[in-house]
């Protein structure tokens, strides 16, 4: 394999090797700060960060507001506090000349809020944003006011020109990098486009190819591009390194820091990570941002597949083929389907599955009522933890916060289920993001016999290009 040298990165040299932020509260200063003392870039997640009492003891974010407008507010001081005490972390742990990145998500609720709130308080002790779900047009705003650089995560060339002409070419001497995530392979929320197709992957070669051909069409030769998703071995990607073709490249590694000494996610799930078979993380649409999601399939997603085969179309009054009059809800009001999908939800009622809620797509999902009571609990204490969420209706965007559609009883409360499974709470019943090569650590002679590395040896043995 070709010798790994460093790569000029926000303006000093670094090994070519990026810490991927993974939140809720699972890259945290710890992570970051080993990561970045082992001569890489380390990131924290400030996506719902984790702060700590005068004891130490990390604060649980609960919320009492009457109001999501209310939570909505607690939840952004908690996001900041949270981001200044992971930086802090990072820092004392990376060291002084260590480079520590901060993650966000520009769909996360308050997300602009958050960011200047936790760059405010932490000055001096971050060094580079990288932001992706979404369009962040004024991350490089927000990276030129506080003098650090910006890494906008996107998925092909095509979302980056449309930054760069919007937005980026205004401060471009603060753009460290563009991190290229793959969307097929990547862990957590992955930026497919309406016109690319779930089932189809495409190879990542060609991708980041023309997103070079891109960057240097507007100057940019030199400024590095950061692969993301499917990265393990550096051996496979030896065509890669010192390629003329692609420019400057360097690695992002998110889902191989989850099972280190210094990872925070609980022993159990790193367990689960080293039992993982191929096959078993499952791109899928049920995330409440809209966006795809890639996670460990579980009772958690099985539910959610399951609930949404347990669908059908209705209408409010008798049109075509929907002749077959079905009640809905305690008054059993009527609406039609048609004879088969009648057939459908008399057989799912029959099976306990008996609350019928309704979709913005004028559907049906039929469900078991304990499960409707919680879904309808869940959007009822909703505290805006996305700029606009599918889930609960809400929109961080007044005077109504409200999207004006119907809440969607096929998704979930993604706050809750991150916040719980990052805190010990149940693999089986939890969202578990991880990207699609999480299957390896079972077959990986570098884990052999349970061993669980440091970072630091984790990134001594990714030097050696395995």
């Amino acid at each position: 394999m070709k010798a790994i040298n460093t790569i000029r990165m926000g303006g000093v040299d670094v090994l070519p090797l990026v810490e991927g932020g993974k939140g809720v509260a699972v890259s945290n200063g710890l992570t970051a700060g080993a990561w970045a003392a082992a001569g890489g870039v380390g990131t924290f997640s400030a996506v719902n960060a984790d702060s700590y009492d005068a004891e130490g003891r990390t604060v649980r974010q609960i919320y009492t507001g009457r109001t999501r407008v209310d939570r909505h507010e607690e939840l952004v001081a908690y996001g900041i506090a949270g981001g200044i005490a992971q930086a802090r972390e990072a820092r004392e742990v990376g060291g002084k000349n260590a480079r520590i990145h901060a993650n966000i998500l520009w769909e996360m609720g308050g997300a602009e809020r958050v960011i200047r709130g936790v760059l405010e308080g932490a000055r001096g002790l971050i060094n580079g944003i990288t932001c992706g779900a979404g369009m962040p047009y004024r991350l490089s705003e927000i990276a030129r006011e506080f003098g650090v650089h910006y890494y906008p995560i996107v998925s092909s060339a095509r979302a980056f020109s449309a930054l760069w002409k919007r937005s980026y070419s205004k401060v471009s001497d603060w753009l460290g990098g563009v991190v290229y995530e793959d969307p097929w392979l990547a862990g957590g929320h992955n930026g497919l486009s309406n016109g690319e197709d779930p089932k189809r992957p495409e190879a990542p070669y060609d991708r980041v190819r023309k997103l070079r051909e891109q960057m240097r069409a507007f100057g940019l030769d030199d400024t590095p591009i950061i692969m993301a998703g499917g990265v393990w071995w550096l051996e496979e990607w030896d065509d890669w390194i010192d390629n003329p073709e692609l420019g400057p490249i360097a690695f992002q590694f998110g889902t191989r820091p989850l099972l280190t000494k210094e990872s925070p996610v609980s022993e159990a799930w790193k367990q689960r990570l080293t039992g993982l078979k191929a096959g078993d993380v499952l791109l899928q649409p049920f995330s409440p941002t809209g966006f795809y999601s890639s996670a460990v399939r579980n009772e958690f997603l099985q539910d959610l597949e399951a609930r949404s085969e347990r669908q059908v179309a209705y209408t409010s009054e008798p049109i075509g083929e929907h002749t077959a009059e079905f009640g809905v809800g305690p008054r059993k009001r009527p609406v039609w389907l048609t004879p088969a999908d009648r057939e459908h939800a008399v057989a799912w009622t029959g099976h306990g599955f008996s609350e019928a809620l309704r979709t913005p797509d004028s559907t049906l999902v039929f469900v078991t009522p304990e499960n409707a009571r919680e879904i309808v609990k869940d959007q009822v204490d909703c505290m805006g933890c996305l700029s606009q969420c599918r889930f609960s209706n809400w929109t961080q965007h007044g005077p109504e916060f409200s999207t004006g559609k119907k809440a969607d009883p096929r998704s979930f409360c993604i706050q809750k289920t991150l916040q719980d499974i990052a805190h010990d709470g149940s693999l089986e019943n939890n969202l578990m993001f991880a990207g699609h090569n999480a299957y390896r650590f079972g077959s990986d002679p570098f884990y052999s016999n349970g061993f669980v590395p440091t970072v630091k040896q984790l990134v001594e043995r990714i030097l050696t290009g395995r």
